[in-house]
Parts: structure tokens; C-alpha cells; sequence
């Protein structure tokens, strides 16, 4: 397992939660120790077409420095799928974050969609045909919705059980009637006890992260791959990441 990184993710690039100084740090405190470290390039304008339309990367363009990290982010997820296909699973520990970019839009502190464009340029050099997306994030990706909605062969699944366990449970549940080439998971961390959604524990992502393993190993030949998305309290989010690649590797 490797954590793809870059020291620009930590730049303060808006005044939102996902942006806020010290959220990338936090999470490296916990876990650069234990993975090593992988320096991605930005996506191409090409890569970010892949998922939205001409307008909205010009709309984006309009703010030079949002427009370069979020170049980045994309290209660390694109890294992340690249390794995550080639049998060594990786978590792409970048911001902005992405799931609530549709083609056209875009809204709740994203810009481009990390994990559709990642999936989308996996489908175009013909490495995979089939996803599964799981998103673990307290909200929902209407983003990742949107541009795969009528593309059978990607499954977005977004677990809505408010409870602790039936939460975990739906997810092998779901898994339990998939196939598909790769798996990649949302990873948003803001469901914790001690985040916004008050509802999982930090061993939770530590299972679930276990969970995507074990039907990557069954059914994906091993494809796994997770970027961030949300989580904002630094004081767990750390903790909760590194339960969850763990869980991954």
C-alpha cells in the first residue's frame, strides 16, 4: 500500500472546511510513518474532459490557484488508479476534494471529480470496464451520480443505514451482489463519532476498509483504490484514515 502525496495538498486554497490549514498534516501524522509516499502530477485539461464539460473547467480556471490543486487532486487519484490496477493498492491523500462535481457543477468544497475522472480514464485506455464506486462520505455524491448515472457498467453505491452496524452491513451486503474490474472508494471520514455525521467508530473503517479488500481479492483481482473526500475534525481524522488503508492493504 502507498499514500499518494504532494506538499501542495496542503495549501490553503478557500476559506471552507477542506481547505482549512492543518487537515493534510494531521492525517500525515498518523500515517506517513507507516506508508511510503507517492508524488503524483496534475491532470490534464484532456483527463479533466473526461467527466466535465468545457465550460465548467473554464468556470474553474478563473481561479488560477484553485484550478492548479485542483489539476492535482484529479492527477492524484488517476495515480492512485493506476496503482490500484496494477495489484498494489493505494490511497490518494489529496484535496479538493471531489464528489460533489457534476459535469457542468459544482458545489460542497469540490471542484473536478477525483474519482470519476480517475475511473473515466481507466474505461478510456481500456484497462477496465466495469467500477464499482463506494462512498463512504456523510453526504451524497450527486456528483459521481451524476456522470455515471446512465453508464451501467459503473455502480455508485452510497450506504444510507444511519446506524453504526447497519451501516457496515450494508456495505458487504451490496458488495456481496457485485462484479466488476476495480473497486474505488470515497473515502469522506466525516461520519465519525467525534465528526458531523456522529455515527462510526474508528475500528468501523478499519472493517470496511477490510471489507473492499476482501471482495477486491474475490472478485477485482486485487483492484483497489481510495481518495479523500471529507472529514474535518484533525483531531481523529488522522486515526480514522490510517484505520482505513490499513484495513485497504
Amino acid at each position: 500500500m502507498k499514500i499518494v502525496y504532494h506538499p501542495r495538498y496542503e495549501e490553503v486554497y478557500a476559506s471552507d472546511p477542506a481547505a482549512k490549514t492543518g487537515r493534510m498534516e494531521s492525517i500525515l501524522k498518523d500515517i506517513s510513518s507507516q506508508f511510503e509516499l507517492v508524488t503524483p502530477e496534475p491532470a490534464s485539461t484532456t483527463d479533466i474532459e473526461l467527466a466535465h464539460s468545457n465550460w465548467h473547467t473554464a468556470n474553474i480556471q478563473r481561479s488560477p490557484e484553485t484550478y492548479e490543486l485542483a489539476l492535482l487532486a484529479a492527477g492524484g487519484a488517476i495515480k492512485a488508479a493506476e496503482m490500484g490496477v496494477s495489484g498494489e493498492p493505494a490511497f490518494g491523500l489529496i484535496r479538493p476534494p471531489g464528489h460533489h462535481a457534476s459535469p457542468d457543477h459544482c458545489w460542497g468544497f469540490c471542484f473536478f471529480n477525483n474519482v470519476a475522472i480517475s475511473i473515466a480514464k481507466l474505461r478510456q485506455e481500456g484497462i477496465v470496464n466495469t467500477a464499482v464506486i463506494l462512498d463512504i462520505d456523510l453526504h451524497f455524491g450527486d456528483g459521481t451520480e451524476s456522470i455515471f448515472g446512465n453508464i451501467p457498467e459503473i455502480i455508485y453505491f452510497h450506504p444510507e443505514d444511519r446506524g453504526r452496524q447497519g451501516f457496515v452491513d450494508s456495505i458487504s451486503r451490496f458488495l456481496g451482489n457485485q462484479s466488476a474490474d476495480v473497486i474505488a472508494v470515497s473515502a469522506g471520514f466525516d461520519r465519525h463519532e467525534e465528526d458531523w455525521g456522529g455515527q462510526l467508530k474508528t475500528e468501523d473503517y478499519l472493517t470496511i476498509g477490510q471489507i473492499v479488500k476482501e471482495f477486491s481479492e474475490k472478485v477485482c483481482q486485487g483492484r483497489r483504490y481510495g481518495v479523500l473526500e471529507g472529514g474535518y475534525n484533525h483531531a481523529v481524522l488522522g486515526r480514522n484514515v490510517r484505520a482505513f488503508v490499513e484495513g485497504l492493504s
